[in-house]
């Protein structure tokens, strides 16, 4: 009878307590280490379920997400159905581990794995656009690092692990939201190294920053210190980054010619039977889809490591933006640039007015500059900066007109002056 009585065992599996198997004794019960284990995973999807819940409701599909980027960025489709799938994917997988999918009869063994993504294409194209949009319909964390500022651990510049210390602080220190944010590191064709040949010089911020990089977007649990406290002394915690979703970004300057030569190699023909093509001509339709034929051998030859590229199983090229989609950028979008400069001329009572011509003029300086999209703001603001430095000065202007003829510096802004009340007619000033 005593002996039944010191005979106890889990109150969960019923497993007795032995030497090898020792239980935790609570007030009207004993656990195993098993048992302890199973709960505390039990727990914490509970809790990854609830963060979830506050980072955003439920998961819109891919055409939802692209109908949603369609309103910010413009032209890049097939950029966009890319990005969709490849993100939904993503977040799926994390629902799916979160509970919040049923589970399946044979996925037990199956481990869903991420996708990183890697966008090419030149610059102004809309490749951090189309990132920060993602990660704010989502309502996840997002930060956006430059590759040229990052170098190996112990040289002077950021360690690469400084990303993850900008994502904790924008998830405000919740290691859990941070864990399903979204990193942008743009300027990665940066990071290429020169050549093929091996070197005995120490590369601290091309391909040493690519291999310092691995294990970061693969997935590992970093120790970081959050809200910038230095490494020494300061409090640490853990970062997973298994779910981060790592999205990297370059122009990629050249990579046609290296594409070309694979998908075009050059005859043996010489003297007058040899083809006469001018290599500087790179405007053509035919060089502009080069960038959706690049495969990693091409990224190899560029300078990208083979490790490195295969983190990055997702690549999207975006395309050069022509005249028609510069004018399409700066008048369709929520968020366009003529809508953004009419309303600050709105807070001054001004109203802003361009005409089509006038558009059409500033989307072709802006291609003149070789800026893509980033140009139009560079036009615009020298375009208005006396006319914004000017009117809120001034009581006297209602309405101000943009033609072709002042983008081009040929004539100036044209204002409607507020008659007097004296006065029959408006009256018309320029600047």
């Amino acid at each position: 009878m005593d002996k039944d009585k010191e005979k106890v065992s889990c109150s969960f599996c019923g497993v007795e307590k032995s030497a090898n198997t020792p239980l935790i004794a609570g007030l009207d019960g004993f656990i195993c280490e098993a048992c302890v284990t199973l709960a505390n995973q039990v727990v914490t999807s509970w809790g990854r379920k609830r963060e979830l819940e506050k980072i955003h409701g439920p998961l819109p599909t891919p055409s939802a997400i692209k109908q949603h980027l369609d309103q910010y960025v413009i032209s890049q489709d097939e950029a966009k159905s890319v990005l969709s799938v490849a993100v939904y994917n993503h977040y799926k997988r994390l629902k799916s581990e979160s509970g919040e999918f049923p589970s399946l009869a044979d996925d037990y063994d199956v481990e869903l794995s991420k996708s990183n993504i890697l966008l090419l294409g030149p610059s102004g194209t809309g490749k951090t656009l189309l990132a920060s949009t993602l990660a704010k319909m989502i309502g996840v964390p997002f930060v956006v690092a430059d590759a040229t500022t990052l170098t190996q651990a112990g040289y002077v510049g950021e360690d690469v692990e400084s990303v993850l210390v900008r994502l904790l602080d924008v998830a405000e220190g919740n290691v859990g939201r941070a864990e399903w944010g979204i990193v942008y590191i743009d300027e990665i064709d940066k990071l290429a190294r020169s050549s093929e040949s091996a070197t005995s010089v120490r590369d601290v911020s091309g391909e040493g920053v690519q291999q310092a990089l691995l294990k970061l977007v693969e997935g590992s649990k970093v120790k970081v210190s959050p809200k910038g406290r230095s490494r020494e002394g300061g409090e640490q915690v853990d970062v997973d980054t298994s779910n981060i979703l790592f999205i990297v970004g370059g122009a990629f300057t050249g990579v046609e010619k290296i594409i070309e030569k694979r998908v075009k190699p050059k005859g043996g023909a010489i003297g007058f039977h040899a083809d006469v093509t001018d290599e500087n001509d790179t405007d053509t339709d035919e060089n502009k889809q080069l960038l959706h034929e690049i495969n990693s051998d091409d990224l190899r030859y560029f300078g990208l490591i083979p490790e490195f590229i295969g983190r990055f199983p997702v690549v999207c090229a975006l395309e050069a933006l022509d005249e028609d989609a510069l004018v399409k950028i700066l008048t369709e979008p929520r968020n366009s640039l003529i809508k953004q400069y009419q309303k600050l001329f709105a807070y001054d009572n001004v109203r802003l007015e361009f005409t089509d011509e006038a558009i059409h003029a500033i989307a072709r300086k802006a291609m003149e500059n070789d800026t893509g999209a980033r140009g139009l703001r560079s036009v615009l603001e020298s375009l208005l900066r006396q006319a914004m430095y000017d009117i809120p000065s001034r009581s006297d202007v209602n309405h101000c007109l943009v033609n072709a003829g002042v983008v081009e510096g040929n004539e100036a802004l044209e204002f409607s002056l507020i008659p007097d009340a004296s006065d029959e007619s408006a009256v018309s000033d320029k600047m």
